[in-house]
């Protein structure tokens, strides 16, 4: 996806279609839940966002997301 937009937009689409199986549609719905927490998070940067920002998003003292200074 281009942006985050289109990435929300696409996974509702998915939700949207009666022909989803029940574990497609179980992980968009996390990851659309994760997508516009995001955004609500981060309004003013539209791009599409990885798994490991979503997460760290989500859980920013996880081990994953810690940074250091060289």
């Amino acid at each position: 996806m281009e942006n985050i937009d289109q990435h929300i937009e696409h996974d509702r689409k998915i939700l949207d279609d009666p022909q989803t199986s029940p574990q497609a549609r179980r992980h968009t719905e996390e990851e659309l839940a994760a997508l516009e927490t995001y955004k609500q998070h981060h309004p003013n940067d539209d791009h599409d966002p990885t798994s490991l920002e979503l997460f760290c998003d989500g859980h920013p003292d996880a081990v994953e997301c810690k940074k250091y200074d060289i």
